[in-house]
C-alpha cells in the first residue's frame, strides 16, 4: 500500500495551523504530527515549510457538457479546477440536454469518470414538470437538487407555486437555489430597452437584475424552506439586503437555511463594470461596493456559510457581444482559492478561515463523507500553497478552454504549487499530471 510523508508543512485544518509533518497510506490520511518517521519504501514530500491545506470544495461550477462543449468541457475545466487548487466540485444541470432525467444524470457522471482529475458531482435539475423524476434521486449519491427560481434556459425556470410547495414539502435531500423573480427582471428589461434600444450600457445591469429581483425570490426560498422544514441552501448573495435573511445563532451542523458566497461579488464591483464591461456580467449581478462590503461582512459571521465560484465559461465571442446579446457567466475555477489568499494577506480574514469557508463548510453544509479536512481517515486530498510566489495572471498559463479570465493582467502574490487528489498529485505547479484520479463524491443522508 503507497504511503507518502509530507514534511516540514505549516498544515491548516481546523481552525489551527500546525508545523508538521502529514502520512497518507492508501488514498486517505492515516497520520498527523511533529516529526513523522519516513516509514520504509515511502515517498518523501518536501514541502518547505509552505502551507498544505485540504483541497477546495466548489460547490458551483457550470462544465457545459454535454451540449455546450464549444465553451467547456468536464475534461478541460476539471483540469482547470486542480490547478487552482479545487479537488471536488457540484456541478449545475443547465446542460444541453437540461439534466432532468436520472438517466442524464448518470451520463455526467459517466464522462467525469473517464475524464476527471477532480472529484466530482452532478446537480439534479428541477423544472416545473418533472417532480416525480427529482424525487426519485438518492441522496447519498447526489450533492442534491438545483432549482432556478429566476431566468434560466430551457424549461428550467421553476415558476409554478403548486410545484415549488410540493418540492419543498417532499425533497428529502438539500435544495440549492438561484434567486432572482423573473417577473422583476423582464419587467425592469423594458424599461430599459424603451430608454436605450439595442445599446444598453453595461453599468445598468445591477438595476436590471435588481437587488428587489434578489430579495424577492429569496425570502420565497426561505419561507418555503421554514414552512417545510426543508434544507436550503442559497447560492450567489449578491446584495445587502439578503444577507439580513441569514442567522449566525447556530453551528453549521444545526443549520437548515445556508447560503454562499462568490469570489467575484467578493473581489469585483460595479465600479469595475466601466474597465471590464460584459467580461463580469454574471447573474446575480455584480453590485456595488457597498454590497461587497455586506457580504463580506456577513461570511466573516456566519451569515453566509460558504465560499465558492459559481465558475461559469463562454467564448470571448460571445462574451464581447453587446449588452443583450452577451451571456453572463465568469470562467473562475483555476483562481477563487488565490483570489481569497489576497483577502488573508490584506488581513480581511486568516487563513484558517479561508480553509472553513472554503473546504470545511461544503463539506459540512453538503454532508460529504470523508473530505473537506485533514484529518485522520479522510481522503488526501491535499493541496500545497507557496504564500510567496509573485505571479501574473495570463492567457498562456490558463487551463479553461474559453481561453479567457477576467483576471488577465493582475498579479497576486500566493500560487498553488501541487495539488493532490485521493492521494495522487494532480497537479505540480506548471502541469498537470494525472487525468483520471477523481472520484464520485458520496454523502449522508
Amino acid at each position: 500500500m503507497e504511503q507518502i510523508l509530507f514534511k516540514d508543512a505549516r498544515v491548516v485544518n481546523r481552525g489551527r495551523i500546525l508545523e508538521g509533518d502529514l502520512l497518507v497510506t492508501g488514498g486517505r490520511i492515516s497520520e498527523v504530527g511533529s516529526s513523522l518517521a519516513l516509514p520504509a519504501g515511502a515517498r518523501l514530500v518536501d514541502v518547505g515549510g509552505r502551507f498544505l491545506l485540504p483541497g477546495v470544495i466548489d460547490d458551483q461550477v457550470h462544465f457545459r457538457e454535454p451540449g455546450l462543449t464549444h465553451k467547456a468541457c468536464i475534461r478541460s475545466e476539471s483540469r482547470a479546477a486542480v490547478a487552482g487548487g479545487v479537488t471536488s466540485f457540484m456541478e449545475m444541470p443547465n446542460t444541453s440536454p437540461q439534466t432532468l432525467t436520472q438517466e442524464l444524470l448518470e451520463a455526467k457522471y459517466r464522462i467525469a469518470a473517464e475524464n476527471s482529475p477532480a472529484n466530482y458531482s452532478f446537480f439534479m435539475g428541477a423544472s416545473n414538470d418533472n417532480l416525480d423524476e427529482v424525487l426519485r434521486t438518492d441522496p447519498t449519491k447526489v450533492c442534491g437538487v438545483k432549482v432556478f427560481m429566476g431566468s434560466s434556459t430551457g424549461n428550467m425556470l421553476v415558476n409554478d407555486p403548486a410545484v415549488l410547495e410540493r418540492l419543498f414539502r417532499n425533497c428529502p435531500m438539500l435544495i440549492a437555489t438561484h434567486c432572482e423573480d423573473e417577473a422583476t427582471i423582464r419587467a425592469n428589461m423594458e424599461i430599459w430597452k424603451a430608454r436605450y434600444g439595442d445599446d444598453i450600457p453595461m453599468r445598468e445591469h445591477p438595476f436590471i437584475r435588481s437587488r428587489e429581483a434578489c430579495q424577492i425570490s429569496s425570502s420565497l426560498a426561505i419561507s418555503l424552506a421554514e414552512k417545510h422544514e426543508t434544507r436550503l441552501h442559497i447560492l450567489h448573495i449578491s446584495t445587502e439586503e439578503e444577507t439580513r435573511f441569514f442567522s449566525n445563532d447556530r453551528p453549521l451542523t444545526d443549520k437548515k437555511i445556508t447560503a454562499e458566497a462568490c469570489v467575484h461579488h467578493l473581489f469585483f464591483s460595479s465600479e469595475d463594470y466601466e474597465r471590464l464591461g460584459t467580461l463580469i456580467k454574471c447573474n446575480p449581478a455584480i453590485k456595488d461596493p457597498e454590497d461587497r462590503q455586506a457580504i463580506w461582512e456577513a461570511v466573516l459571521d456566519d451569515r453566509i456559510d460558504i465560499i465558492a465560484t459559481d465558475h461559469a465559461p463562454h467564448t470571448l465571442e460571445e462574451k464581447q457581444r453587446k449588452y443583450a446579446e452577451a451571456p453572463a457567466g465568469l470562467p473562475l475555477v483555476q483562481h477563487p482559492l488565490i483570489m481569497m489568499y489576497q483577502a488573508v494577506r490584506e488581513g480581511r480574514l486568516t487563513l484558517p478561515r479561508l480553509v472553513e469557508k472554503m473546504c470545511h463548510a461544503p463539506a459540512e453544509c453538503f454532508r460529504i463523507r470523508d473530505r473537506g479536512y485533514l484529518d485522520p481517515g479522510q481522503w488526501a486530498d491535499i493541496v500545497i500553497l507557496d504564500p510567496e510566489a509573485e505571479w501574473e495572471v495570463n492567457r498562456d498559463g490558463l487551463f479553461y478552454q474559453c481561453g479567457w479570465s477576467p483576471l488577465e493582467g493582475l498579479k497576486f502574490t500566493g500560487r498553488v504549487a501541487q495539488t493532490w487528489v485521493n492521494g495522487h498529485q494532480v497537479w505540480d505547479g506548471r502541469n498537470i499530471i494525472a487525468n483520471r484520479t477523481g472520484m464520485r463524491l458520496t454523502f449522508n443522508a
